[in-house]
């Protein structure tokens, strides 16, 4: 499934676009604030800055809560990994089990696999790419499973053929897991409110220096960098296949460099 809206965008320009938002948010706030000096009295600017400091309560919420949620995310795509290379090695060990010539057949077919996994991650955000991908996974997936049902058939009672079913069954769950990982982003709809509330939390800022008649051009423009940065961060977190913060295949890459060595 392609990566929509804030994950098709480059880093940067998200953050730049989002410094821009906020500071043209804060200028208009307070262009507004400087009309409405001279009609507001001080029971209304009272009034104003409550709503202000409870709009940026409800933004300091929202970025907490959004936060969390990649980061949970982000959590589970690496443990994801973990899970599945623990599945392919165990799969590979209960393979050493096998009667030959089954034995040699799927274990260079468990290698094959640990090196299209590897794809798997490095295909980016390339659809054609990772299509050819996936097709690998699958034809590796019915060829070995093709080996255990054979192997089952001719010995039923076996129990080394069905503990590496077993193991075949996990492996190939998990990939379907890592997929839908991979795909389960932050709603949209949670960042464009994030973002809804950041630039009225900023444009209500900027109407209290309004009021006010005064302005500290480096606080405003430090303010807008840290909400920018912070929603940059959340979005990172939720690309796991291009940014700055990757999910770490270091688990797959240690199997790989183990199987090559049996």
């Amino acid at each position: 499934m392609p990566e929509e809206l804030f994950y098709d965008v480059n880093l940067w320009l998200i953050l730049i676009a989002s410094i821009g938002f906020f500071l043209l948010a804060t200028e208009a706030g307070f262009l507004l604030g400087r009309r409405s000096q001279s009609t507001i009295n001080d029971h209304s600017i009272s009034q104003i800055y409550t709503i202000q400091g409870a709009t940026i309560g409800l933004l300091s919420l929202l970025l907490g809560f959004t936060f969390a949620m990649a980061m949970s995310r982000y959590d589970t795509r690496k443990q994801m990994v973990l899970e599945e290379s623990n599945a392919i090695g165990t799969t590979f060990l209960r393979a050493q089990l096998l009667p030959e010539p089954p034995r040699k057949e799927v274990s260079n077919l468990l290698r094959g696999y640990v090196e299209v996994r590897l794809e798997f991650f490095g295909a980016g955000n390339d659809q054609k790419i990772l299509r050819e991908v996936r097709n690998k996974t699958e034809r590796l997936q019915n060829q070995l499973w093709a080996h255990g049902a054979a192997m089952g058939e001719k010995d039923p009672r076996a129990i080394t053929t069905g503990l590496f079913l077993q193991s075949l069954n996990e492996m190939i769950d998990l990939n379907a897991k890592r997929i839908t990982a991979q795909e389960n982003h932050v709603p949209e709809i949670t960042l464009v409110l994030l973002y809804f509330v950041a630039i009225m939390a900023t444009g209500l800022i900027g109407y209290g220096c309004g009021l006010s008649g005064e302005r500290n051009f480096f606080v405003s423009i430090m303010l807008s960098i840290l909400i920018a940065v912070v929603i940059m961060v959340i979005i990172d977190l939720d690309r796991p296949r291009a940014g700055l913060i990757k999910v770490s295949q270091q688990r797959m890459i240690d199997l790989r460099d183990s199987l090559s060595k049996d």
